[in-house]
């Protein structure tokens, strides 16, 4: 995948306060129109006179660019390995990370970040928009603006942020925490499960003790071995058994989410349960979420779904769709399915709540 680089000092001909590394993916945010009113993507080579405001923020800014820009909707794992490859690369010659990317997939992005850069100690702010850069209306000028200066922010020379987050529409979200709940509307973002980290209004208002810490940041580890032998089994008022037979006998399926309703209950269906237990004794990995964009797996605390319980699918307690697939692929690729079955329920990036 061919990259294009460039690097912008925007306190030139003065001192530069922090380095800043931009990647940009592709989407709405980095178009504009040419002369003909087609849409192409805009030089970060010419990003000061889209955004000549980035002068005040006196950055050193290094930017990465898909020399052929990607929607969103074609983002796959050798996108996020790069990604998170030249976050790992540049770890110690950078003090912040910003990935301008589009809003579809973005909430799968900032989930897969999370897990595989290990030991993260600086902010990854993951931003886009849904109106291009060029458009009168853009939200991508305040989006791009802000999510510098939080990648830049310190307190007492420590990253105030520390982990992968999405910043939108004036909110700062923990990345795998995040869903993309809004199409047509500014707010696209949602954390469900859980506060903001900061507000951006006349000032940036971090919530501290939500925002998480790594006491062993020293070390950045990069993980970037997947296994996509996963499915997602939604269900549904009406669900055959021919579809829930065809999902789960996938050749070579080794994980499976399965969307419940409300605190993880299902059908008490004796087909079902059947053809759940029969996947679980050839060995795939189930995992119970939840379709709510809020609240939790509650194993046990009715019938419906003490039953999953006891035939052994696993509780992904309060983790979005978009983290568990993430995270399942990864685990799996990285140890094995039954090592995975151990890990999973284990808080690797505050993902979940314990």
């Amino acid at each position: 995948m061919k990259l294009r680089k460039v690097n912008v000092n925007t306190a030139s001909p003065g001192q530069a306060r922090a380095r800043i590394l931009v990647i940009y993916t592709g989407g709405t945010f980095g178009m504009s129109y040419d002369r003909d009113g087609v849409l192409v993507p805009f030089d970060f080579e010419y990003i000061l006179t889209q955004l000549p405001t980035l002068k005040n923020l006196a950055l050193d800014i290094t930017a990465y660019s898909f020399i052929e820009p990607i929607d969103s909707s074609n983002i796959n794992i050798e996108h996020w390995q790069l990604i998170a490859g030249l976050i790992h690369e540049h770890y110690n010659d950078q003090e912040g990370f910003v990935v301008l990317h589009g809003t579809d997939t973005m909430a799968y992005t900032a989930s897969a970040l999370s897990f595989m850069l290990e030991g993260l100690g600086k902010p990854v702010v993951i931003t886009g928009a849904q109106l291009p850069i060029s458009d009168p209306r853009s939200d991508a000028r305040e989006h791009m603006i802000t999510a510098l200066e939080i990648a830049s922010d310190q307190s007492n020379g420590v990253p105030i942020v520390q982990e992968v987050c999405i910043y939108f529409d004036y909110e700062l979200l923990r990345g795998n925490r995040s869903k993309k709940v809004e199409s047509m509307q500014f707010d696209a973002f949602d954390s469900g499960n859980y506060p903001a980290l900061a507000k951006a209004g006349v000032k940036i208002d971090y919530n501290y003790p939500l925002i998480r810490k790594n006491l062993n940041s020293e070390t950045l580890v990069l993980r970037k071995t997947f296994d996509t032998n996963v499915a997602i089994l939604k269900l549904f008022p009406g669900i055959s058994r021919q579809v829930v037979h065809s999902i789960l006998t996938v050749p070579g399926i080794r994980a499976i989410v399965i969307e419940t309703y409300g605190a993880g209950n299902a059908p008490t269906s004796e087909w079902l349960l059947s053809e759940l237990r029969e996947a679980i004794d050839r060995g795939v990995l189930l995992l119970n979420v939840s379709q709510c964009p809020g609240g939790r797996v509650l194993p046990g605390r009715y019938e419906t779904s003490r039953l999953l319980q006891q035939i052994g699918v696993v509780s992904g307690a309060d983790m979005t769709t978009e983290a568990a697939v993430t995270k399942l692929m990864l685990l799996i690729g990285e140890y094995g399915v039954e090592k995975t079955r151990t890990m999973i329920g284990n808080e690797l990036a505050g993902e979940l709540a314990l």
